[in-house]
C-alpha cells in the first residue's frame, strides 16, 4: 500500500499482517479520490475538510486524506494491532499535529457524541461481516456531526444488502472487484 497523490505520494503504508483487517485497496482508494475531485454532485475541498475515518484500521483512508491536505483526519478504531500499525504510519510519515486517534468502538453512540468538530468528508470502513450499517448512520445522524453538504463514504461487499436510513440520499455507487463504494449525502 501507498500513498496516492499529495505531499506524501509514493510512501509506503505499513499493513496489518493478520487478517482481521482489510486495508482500502490502492486501485478502490485511488477511485474515490478521483469521484471527489472531479464530480459535480458535490464539494469536498480538501484544504477546508475535516475528515472522519471511522473503522480507520491501520489509516490508509486518512493518511491519503492528509496528504491531499486536509484541515484534520481523526481516526476511529478499537483494534488494538491496527492502532499500533497506525500510529506507526502516522510516525513514519512525520505527521504529528493535524489528527486525533480515537480508540472506542464506533458503534456505540457515545463514542461520536464526545466528537466536538463537525465533518465535511466521512469514510465508514466496516469489517465486511458486520451487518448493522444502520446502526452507525443513525447514529451519525443523532449526533449531528455530519457538516451541511457533508458526505458519507460507505465501503462494504458488493453483495452486501445495508439498509440506508432514509435521512440519506445515495449520490454515487461503484463497484470495484470484491467491493462497492457509496456516497451519501445526509439530510436533516
Amino acid at each position: 500500500m501507498r500513498i496516492i497523490s499529495g505531499l506524501l505520494k509514493g510512501k509506503k503504508i505499513l499493513e496489518p499482517k493478520d487478517l482481521k483487517t482489510r486495508p482500502l485497496k490502492d486501485l478502490t482508494k485511488e477511485s474515490i479520490f478521483n469521484i471527489i475531485k472531479h464530480t459535480n454532485k458535490f464539494k469536498i475541498f480538501f484544504e477546508l475538510a475535516n475528515v472522519l475515518d471511522i473503522f480507520s484500521g491501520v489509516g490508509s483512508f486518512g493518511l491519503e486524506c492528509l496528504s491531499r491536505g486536509a484541515k484534520k483526519v481523526t481516526f476511529i478504531e478499537n483494534y488494538k494491532e491496527a492502532i499500533s500499525i497506525l500510529r506507526k504510519n502516522l510516525s513514519n510519515l512525520n505527521l504529528e499535529e493535524n489528527y486525533e486517534i480515537i480508540e472506542e468502538n464506533a458503534y456505540e453512540i457515545n463514542t461520536l457524541k464526545n466528537i466536538t468538530n463537525k465533518f465535511d468528508l466521512i469514510f465508514l470502513d466496516p469489517p465486511y461481516k458486520d451487518i448493522n450499517i444502520q446502526k452507525i448512520l443513525n447514529n451519525l445522524s443523532k449526533t449531528n456531526i455530519i457538516k451541511t453538504n457533508g458526505i458519507v463514504i460507505l465501503h462494504r461487499h458488493k453483495k452486501a444488502e445495508d439498509i440506508i436510513p432514509p435521512n440519506y440520499t445515495i449520490v454515487e455507487k461503484k463497484k470495484y472487484g470484491i467491493s462497492k463504494v457509496i456516497f451519501l449525502a445526509h439530510s436533516k
